[in-house]
């Protein structure tokens, strides 16, 4: 079996394995005793607890976990890994990488589908069955639920741990639009084309113009108004742990644009992952506010 970690992979490409057993589950309870020796602490927290369940020998009957390079803590993470099974202190599955380039260029799009062809080799998968898995995974997309009516309140920035801000925001009388670590790692993204005679050349195009995510070039304040126009948001919540150092540089055109909106927001930074820090209570002091 397969499992992948990071956001932004080629899921098609997986599915055709016939073996993936989908994004790697993170564990939020595990003690961290020795992936806190290993990895810096500035890692993303999940980072730990995979690496725990790694040296645990809970992934042994893995094959192979695929990580995404399109996000800081993953691709930091298998190199790591790497290291640790070349210095005999993990053992487990293969390690493999995935390299998806966001770069709006021609030369980016055919670096992506390259990437695309070397993991469809490394997993012996052919274009019928490539081609096969688009159908399938295609049908998943156009199949996806919307968020339901009611007031809307989108969360973003570092995705959560697991629903437990959603069942804040949901405890405050809002539907919640947001996603947790397993929805990003888990989000197979727009549709691929299908029938092109190159399916891996679709599948490396719809990566590459997919534009979520932490490694795109997409302008961030404006993807925020975006997904917020998108939703018709009347309350937003931007929620960055202390770990996500590297997206702290858009705060500040995210914070004007928010503004600028006029739609009732919350900027919270430097956050506790577990939420063990009163974030709990701020966002529902937040949204209760609103809705007095």
């Amino acid at each position: 079996m397969i499992a992948s970690i990071g956001p932004n992979l080629p899921h098609d490409v997986l599915v055709a394995t016939g073996r993936f057993a989908g994004p790697l589950a993170v564990d939020t309870r595990r003690s961290t005793e020795r992936a806190s020796q290993w990895l810096e602490s500035k890692f993303a927290p999940w980072t730990k607890m995979v690496v725990e369940a790694w040296a645990d020998g809970d992934l042994d009957h893995l094959e192979a976990v695929v990580f995404s390079r399109a996000e800081d803590s993953s691709q930091r993470l298998y190199y790591y890994v790497c290291e640790l099974q070349r210095r005999g202190l993990l053992r487990g599955p293969e390690a493999v990488i995935v390299d998806i380039a966001k770069i709006p260029r021609p030369s980016s799009e055919g670096r992506t589908t390259e990437a695309v062809r070397a993991l469809c080799r490394r997993f012996d998968v052919g274009d019928d069955a490539l081609e096969q898995a688009i159908g399938q995974t295609n049908e998943r997309r156009r199949a996806m639920p919307q968020a339901p009516e009611g007031r809307r309140c989108l969360v973003a920035g570092t995705a959560a741990p697991d629903d437990r801000i959603n069942r804040i925001v949901e405890g405050c009388g809002f539907v919640t639009v947001a996603e947790t670590l397993a929805d990003e790692w888990g989000n197979i993204g727009p549709l691929v084309t299908e029938g092109t005679g190159d399916p891996a050349a679709a599948v490396g195009a719809q990566l590459h113009q997919f534009s979520i995510g932490p490694r795109s070039f997409a302008d961030p304040a404006e993807e925020l108004l975006s997904r917020m126009r998108a939703v018709n948001a009347q309350a937003v919540v931007v929620w960055r742990i202390e770990e996500d150092e590297a997206q702290a540089w858009h705060l500040p055109a995210q914070r004007r644009a928010l503004e600028e909106s006029g739609i009732p927001s919350l900027v919270m930074t430097r956050r506790d992952w577990l939420l063990r820090d009163g974030a709990a209570d701020e966002i529902a002091s937040f949204l209760t506010g609103i809705a007095s």
